[in-house]
């Protein structure tokens, strides 16, 4: 026979506890002439049953039941579901932790922030220590913050001595400059990289070109190519980003942005951008959209995770229009234009192979050049001459 006390350091639990199981039936104390209760060793096994079915998950009142009558199979095979949600929550949880301290990839965890709290996200990727610069190239480009750096410094050393950084050709540049219906004084070009469009406007028209771009190496390129060929003074390099340029309303009657609006979103850059063209004054963006309604399940794969945000050239117009937009033209790059961009890269990539080795940079460019030998006409570059309404 146990005391009270003597029963709750037993089966480790409290005098209060073993008075509340015992007003609900679970164990029956017997009260002697002096006042104290004591148990049997009946009671004490009975708790121990108990504790061993509440680590199964069962709540008291399940416990009771199995303890008074035949186990309830539905119940254990619902409280066995339950504790299988848990175990998975649970492993997700450690695999979260154990990827944030830099033992497994946090692509898949960053992808997931950026659809459902992309504002969030980059606002939380600051506050770890990355400028908003870092934290864009971290979305778009590495997606893990524990290989940011060594992601960066192996994709700067492959673009080092590429002249194109995406799809495009001169003539494509050209025909579109040749539709836009004004003719401009003022021209903004964002996302300018290294001039190749800048020195078209530079030659084909007699705008003042203010060029943007958050690469200070690319403007310093720039720059020195315009004064190699006389044409620095028709020009201004503004190092900046493309969400918050030092702009007056109303400055450019001509605004050119060639693969670069996806950074901040083709959406909030129509709306961004819109303020800074003067009256009539005209917007050519570019844009990678599907050509096809039905996609093969490999291009769907592929772009869902590097551009989730590609849509329809239909789309893209009705953004365009809801934007307070009038579209006056639009086509597709040429094949040349896509040409013009890989060719180099894949040249440049066979000559850096031996020192990419197991790169998350080689691996992602090879999945692109993939994706890209596999178009088929699947999606396409479209290029949009758009006038402010």
């Amino acid at each position: 026979m146990y005391r009270i006390s003597q029963l709750a350091e037993l089966v480790g639990l409290s005098r209060t506890t073993l008075l509340y199981y015992e007003k609900l039936g679970l164990i029956k104390g017997e009260r002697l002439n002096n006042g104290y209760r004591q148990y049997s060793e009946k009671d004490a096994q009975r708790l121990v049953l108990l504790q061993n079915l509440q680590a199964g998950g069962l709540t008291l009142k399940e416990c009771q039941a199995c303890l008074d009558a035949k186990v309830n199979r539905e119940v254990l095979v619902e409280r066995l579901e339950q504790l299988d949600q848990e175990i998975e929550q649970k492993q997700n949880s450690r695999q979260l932790l154990a990827a944030l301290l830099g033992e497994s990839s946090l692509t898949d965890w960053h992808e997931s922030l950026d659809q459902l709290a992309p504002e969030a996200h980059i606002e939380w990727l600051m506050k770890q220590g990355f400028d908003e610069k870092q934290a864009m190239r971290l979305k778009w480009l590495s997606k893990d913050m524990n290989e940011h750096e060594r992601y960066m410094q192996d994709f700067d050393l492959i673009f080092k001595e590429l002249e194109r950084w995406g799809p495009g050709s001169e003539s494509d540049t050209l025909k579109a400059l040749q539709k836009v219906p004004n003719k401009p004084t003022t021209l903004l070009e964002i996302g300018c990289g290294q001039g190749i469009a800048t020195e078209l406007f530079a030659r084909h028209t007699d705008a003042m070109i203010t060029a943007v771009d958050n690469e200070e190496f690319a403007l310093k390129h720039l720059m020195e190519k315009m004064q190699q060929n006389g044409l620095e003074e028709k020009i201004t390099t503004v190092c900046a980003d493309m969400a918050k340029m030092p702009f007056d309303p109303k400055s450019f009657d001509l605004i050119w942005s060639e693969g670069s609006a996806y950074i901040m979103g083709v959406k909030n850059a129509l709306k961004a951008w819109k303020p800074l063209l003067s009256e009539d004054g005209v917007l050519v963006v570019s844009d990678l959209v599907w050509s096809t309604d039905k996609p093969s399940e490999s291009a769907l794969s592929f772009w869902k995770k590097e551009y989730p945000d590609m849509v329809s050239v239909s789309d893209r117009i009705k953004h365009a229009q809801q934007a307070g937009y009038e579209v006056i033209e639009h086509f597709s790059l040429s094949d040349a234009a896509w040409e013009a961009y890989y060719h180099p890269l894949i040249k440049r990539l066979d000559t850096l192979k031996d020192k990419l080795i197991d790169s998350p940079v080689l691996i992602d460019f090879k999945n692109e050049i993939t994706a890209f030998k596999q178009r088929k006409n699947e999606f396409d570059y479209e290029i949009f001459i758009l006038r402010s309404r």
